[in-house]
């Protein structure tokens, strides 16, 4: 019985081949022959298998338990399972090839075999194989895979056999039809026909550009036309079939050749010259085959598993538009694959090696993906730079997230530089980050009056008080606004934004989308649309000194009732919201 099977869960589509499952029925792969074809001959295809694979392959493998809410946590890396997950494919470079590996075979065929198997005879290292089923075969109690052109046999182990990291193994990891579960399912299974029509179609095209080139119609010439003669022909007639079949071989087969291009000149009779024709046979067709090629790519991009416009292209669409088509292909398209994989090396690999070693929560740990590497958003810079306009960020962060380094930093001579020069750059009147800067001596100055003093004084804790309340307005703003784009970005593929709207969504910010795609409290809370969104809030209650609870509860409550009115956030209701909130700020 399998890990699964003692936890009462659905049995996945990956199973490691013992000897019994050596002896199962074959289930039907005819079909993805056909598919490995179209995959070496349609381009389109091949983009959209590409694009699955070096999407996946940013991923990144972790070892992982489930929390009470069933969230994915990280363990720590002092874990057995975190070592061995570590360990998989040989580390992050070997495990992104893994994954890379898997695209092709998940969008084509369905399914793969991952081999597993010792480099040398110490069995110190692990050779990590993604192969086609094409290359693996059962013969007899044994599994042979063709690996670097050599038969290599995976022996089939008993059921009841503990795993050993030392062990070849071969695990089967497939997409299942929902039709028969052993059998692979895939985005071009569903497309065979369309493809063969987009074979056809690509063919006809093919023939009326090279009919463009060849077949021009027929000229019908006068009985008794011949082309002028050449030195030493005398009175000898030329060939009229003859020279025009030369004249089209040459210019089909060399098209910058003067043949393809200057006139056959013929000498005939003024009379006759109304008597030449040509006959031509074009036909509608010709302009419908490109269409309806264009209409079967479009269909065919309609059903793979991301938006039609990763293959289609994404034309006029926004930052906003292309950064949520991202998103969703992230979430509908890559994520379901990578969790197949994940799920395959959980219960065929991590778990069964966890069980033999007898470690008490094997069944608890598994093997996750992680898709931020894949998430990166692209105004992240832009925001970046008015927050550190507001003081609240680090200048370390700012160079952090617009892409530069610490070694870019300006030195202590173009700080000074720019505080004296205001055509380098930088406006004197500014505060100049001068924490690295020489103390400088103090200099003498005349007394002045105490109650001046007195009231420079206080005029410094006011502008200090109120640079705070500055500061903490649009950091407070800023984190509102990355709010509602993430309740928006969830919103997009949620039920409330039913799929016929996702083109008409992309094109608004995804700040808005609540007020155009309504969402009940219930909802929010259901699909889990505000979780996370204040993360940040404790650590900037600990920079500035207020209480993180009563803000958060604040916050929480006002983006639920711009949810609920299906309201804007504008920066006017931030100030509203910090005078009337704990913080007391007068903003």
């Amino acid at each position: 019985m399998t890990p699964r099977q003692r936890r009462g869960e659905l049995t996945a589509s990956a199973a490691r081949y013992t000897a019994r499952k050596l002896r199962t029925k074959p289930v039907d792969g005819s079909w993805q022959e056909r598919a490995w074809l179209f995959y070496d001959e349609t381009p389109e295809v091949r983009f959209a298998a590409r694009w699955y694979s070096n999407a996946m392959s940013r991923a990144k493998l972790y070892a992982g338990t489930r929390d009470k809410e069933g969230n994915v946590v990280p363990l720590p890396s002092t874990h057995r399972a975190a070592e061995l997950v570590a360990s998989i494919a040989g580390g992050p470079s070997g495990q992104a090839q893994l994954l890379r590996s898997f695209g092709p075979h998940l969008v084509v065929p369905g399914e793969a075999w991952i081999i597993v198997r010792p480099k040398d005879s110490d069995g110190d290292a692990m050779d990590w194989r993604v192969l086609s089923t094409q290359e693996v075969k059962p013969q007899g109690n044994k599994l042979v895979a063709e690996i670097d052109g050599e038969e290599v046999v995976i022996p089939g182990a008993e059921d009841d056999t503990p795993l050993d990291s030392d062990d070849p193994v071969a695990i089967r990891v497939w997409e299942s039809h929902p039709r028969r579960q052993l059998e692979a399912d895939s985005a071009v299974r569903s497309s065979l026909v369309l493809l063969e029509e987009l074979k056809l179609l690509n063919a006809a095209v093919a023939a009326i550009a090279r009919s463009r080139l060849t077949g021009r119609g027929i000229v019908l010439v006068p009985q008794g036309t011949k082309f002028p003669t050449t030195p030493g022909q005398e009175n000898e007639e030329d060939d009229l079939i003859e020279v025009l079949m030369t004249v089209a071989e040459t210019a089909y087969k060399e098209p910058d050749s003067a043949a393809a291009t200057v006139p056959i000149i013929l000498e005939v009779p003024a009379d006759q010259i109304p008597n030449i024709k040509r006959l031509t046979f074009e036909s509608d067709f010709d302009s419908l085959a490109i269409q309806l090629r264009e209409e079967a790519i479009t269909r065919f991009a309609n059903g793979l598993e991301v938006p039609a416009e990763i293959l289609l292209g994404q034309g006029d669409i926004n930052h906003w538009g292309q950064w949520a088509l991202k998103d969703e292909a992230i979430t509908l398209g890559v994520e379901p694959k990578l969790g197949t994989v994940a799920d395959a090396l959980t219960t065929q690999y991590l778990q069964p090696l966890l069980e033999a070693e007898n470690l008490a929560d094997a069944l608890d740990c598994l093997v996750w993906y992680d898709t931020s590497p894949l998430r990166v958003r692209t105004n992240r810079a832009e925001t970046a730079l008015k927050v550190h306009e507001a003081g609240a960020i680090s200048d370390a962060a700012l160079r952090r997230e617009t892409g530069f380094t610490d070694a870019d930093a300006p030195t202590d001579e173009e700080r000074a530089r720019r505080r004296t020069d205001p055509a380098d750059g930088t406006d004197p009147e500014l505060p100049v980050d001068e924490s690295n800067a020489e103390p400088e001596e103090p200099t003498a100055e005349p007394a002045e009056d105490s109650g001046e003093v007195a009231l420079a004084a206080a005029a410094a804790v006011v502008d200090v008080a109120a640079l705070r309340a500055q500061t903490i307005l649009a950091a407070v703003d800023g984190v509102i606004h990355n709010a509602m784009c993430m309740v928006g970005e969830k919103i997009r593929v949620k039920p409330a934004c039913p799929r016929s709207e996702r083109g008409r969504s992309r094109q608004i910010p995804p700040g808005e989308l609540h007020t155009v795609f309504p969402v009940s409290d219930e909802q929010v809370d259901q699909w889990h649309l505000l979780v996370g969104a204040w993360d940040r809030i404790p650590e900037m209650a600990e920079r500035y000194g207020f209480e993180a609870e009563c803000l958060i509860d604040a916050l929480d409550h006002y983006a639920r009732a711009l949810i609920a009115a299906r309201m804007r956030h504008s920066f006017e209701e931030t100030q509203r919201l910090l005078r009337n909130s704990c913080l007391g700020l007068a903003a």
